[in-house]
């Protein structure tokens, strides 16, 4: 073996094994070793990246969850609070929404129309209320409102206002002597405002008029405000609230009927309702203005001799009863004709001593001055002939002669 052999020996190279065809050399102990190793922790190395990447994903995807979610929460409260505003969707069935006392602030008056579900979001309701509250604030007259969520948030508040939504107008009349019944007829013909809603107030909303702020509900009168829709000329909105139409009626009622009348009324021993309850009688008995304050004295002598006149003996009352509040009765009213009958009859035959239960028509300013103003006489009894002239007797054998001599015709 020579040195070379020797030498490659030496190494532990083996010559055999570790030489190709070719005489080459290839060193692959070590150099195995140390590219294991080096594999081993460039894979440790590149394994952490890729699990950070993977959790960043995840967080990604649940922030974008996340927002969507409170994205669609909020856009659906959105179209809530839109649609309370903007009636977009509402239907237009209507709730009847009553309160007997004013209701000063939005706050409370949208508090109201979401307990009677009218509206969904009541404090965004609040916050635009108030925005607007120079058009929609309050206070809000008691009064019993048809109101739908199609008016919107606006309508429904001006509804309670009082307000209309149209500027359209009508003017209408109303002859003294008209009768509840004969003046809610022809508001609702003229489609000022519903028969059930002006009927619902009458009885049963209170108003601060002093007037009438005393005047309770009386389950033996038809209606509670008969004798205090005050005659006039007025003009109405079309579709106007029920409280706010016959607020018109008792304001001008309450600024008419002053003050020196209702210390007249005092001085004569009579309340105010008295005064209005006589007038009514009055405006129903005369056949003209001439003729009242001496159909006053007969009224105001038998009122004060009861004792010898029990009756006023006046058919205009039951009359009332028979011809104008049977006729407007319902199934559903609270009593009949003839349960009324016994509180408003007061002709000869009669039970009911003084005056009757209520008024039977609203009397105008001529009819109570008479009432307030009798003429100076003695008479007990008065009568019409055919052709309207008033004939008055103190004692009852001259009532008979003056019908024997006038007007034959009558059954007295």
């Amino acid at each position: 073996m020579d040195n070379e052999e020797f030498k490659l020996e030496e190494t532990g190279i083996n010559p055999v094994d570790t030489a190709g065809s070719n005489n080459d050399v290839y060193f692959s102990n070590v150099d195995t070793t140390v590219n294991n190793s080096e594999k081993t922790v460039t894979a440790i190395k590149k394994s952490s990246p890729k699990r950070k990447k993977s959790y960043g994903v995840a967080n990604t995807y649940i922030f974008f969850i996340v927002v969507i979610v409170l994205s669609m929460i909020i856009s659906v409260y959105a179209v809530f609070c839109m649609n309370d505003v903007l009636a977009i969707t509402k239907t237009n069935s209507t709730v009847t929404v009553s309160y007997t006392d004013a209701i000063e602030d939005i706050d409370s008056a949208v508090d109201l129309l979401a307990d009677n579900g009218l509206i969904k979001c009541k404090n965004f309701c609040k916050l635009f209320a108030k925005y607007r509250e120079l058009y929609v604030g309050g206070p809000y007259e008691p009064g019993v409102y048809y109101l739908s969520g199609k008016m919107g948030l606006e309508g429904m508040l001006q509804t309670m206002k009082g307000n209309t939504a149209t500027a359209e107008t009508v003017q209408l009349v109303f002859p003294e002597g008209y009768t509840v019944p004969e003046i809610v007829d022809k508001l609702v013909a003229n489609e000022v405002c519903d028969k059930a809603a002006l009927l619902s107030v009458i009885e049963s909303v209170d108003f601060s008029y002093s007037l009438v702020s005393s005047l309770k509900e009386n389950e033996n009168v038809p209606y509670r405000l008969e004798g205090y829709l005050f005659p006039d000329t007025y003009d109405f909105f079309i579709g106007e609230s029920a409280s706010s139409v016959v607020k018109k009626f008792l304001a001008n009622g309450d600024n008419r009927i002053t003050e020196k009348y209702r210390k007249k009324a005092e001085a004569l021993g009579y309340s105010m309702h008295d005064i209005i309850t006589i007038a009514s009688i009055i405006q129903k008995e005369a056949g003209n203005e001439e003729q009242m304050k001496s159909i006053s004295a007969v009224l105001h002598n038998r009122l004060s001799d009861k004792t010898n006149y029990p009756s006023i003996g006046c058919e205009s009352t039951g009359d009332y009863i028979k011809n104008k509040v049977a006729p407007s009765l319902s199934s559903t009213s609270a009593h009949t004709a003839d349960y009324y009958l016994k509180y408003y009859t007061t002709d000869s035959s009669s039970t009911v001593v003084g005056l009757p239960e209520g008024p039977i028509c609203n009397p105008g300013l001529a009819a109570i001055n008479a009432a307030l103003n009798p003429a100076d006489s003695d008479a007990y009894f008065f009568f019409h002939d055919s052709k309207g002239n008033l004939y008055t007797a103190k004692t009852y054998s001259e009532f008979k002669e003056k019908i024997e001599a006038y007007a034959p015709y009558l059954n007295y």
